[in-house]
């Protein structure tokens, strides 16, 4: 996974600039919010990111989608910083995976899902990371057939998955015990939508 980087800044003065809230835009992946009992209301998690020091802090849907600013360089500590802000804000731990324009940008496009339809049984997705999906042989398929990995970019895995009674099932464990990191997913058509809404600023 590319590091993030520090985006230049010119004209004005750099100690008049917060260097949280300048620079370039993020995109946190919170897991697993608004589901039975883990409810994070969109506006309190804005608040909480601003109180954490982020910039221009936005949220898309309530599946817990956010954007913000900062110049922060350490991916590591800024995952840490939202993680034990959303704890302490909202009573339980959300992990969360974090991804600059630029990168998930990169990640849609390499997608084996650009310009396909999913079968009326399928559904396509994006598995966005902690870690890189190195040291396997892709794909990897289910011995039931439910699931099926198709590549990885990045951190982010690319799965075509079967619904099951009608219903699909969550891929993100799967990913998780295979390469030992932290997960959440989401559609690939609503993660082409995630980075309009982040491009828009």
């Amino acid at each position: 996974m590319a590091p993030l980087v520090r985006r230049e800044r010119r004209g004005g003065n750099d100690e008049d600039k917060d260097p949280m809230t300048s620079g370039q835009t993020h995109i946190a992946f919170l897991r697993a919010v608004n589901v039975g009992q883990r409810k994070v209301e969109m506006a309190r998690l804005r608040e909480v990111l601003t109180r954490l020091g982020f910039g221009a802090a936005r949220t898309y849907i309530a599946s817990g989608n956010a954007f913000f600013t900062s110049a922060e360089s350490d991916r590591e500590a800024i995952v840490e910083r939202i993680e034990g802000g959303l704890a302490e804000a909202f009573g339980f731990e959300i992990p969360t995976i974090v991804r600059t324009v630029a990168e998930l940008r990169a990640e849609l496009a390499a997608s084996p899902f650009v310009g396909q339809q999913p079968a009326a049984d399928e559904r396509h997705s994006m598995i966005y990371t902690s870690g890189s999906l190195t040291g396997r042989a892709f794909p990897l398929r289910s011995p039931n057939g439910e699931w099926e990995v198709l590549g990885a970019c990045q951190g982010t895995a690319f799965v075509r998955w079967r619904l099951r009674n009608g219903r699909p099932v969550n891929p993100a464990p799967v990913v998780e015990k295979a390469f030992g990191v932290r997960a959440t997913g989401r559609f690939f058509h609503t993660s082409v939508k995630i980075l309009a809404a982040a491009e828009k600023g």
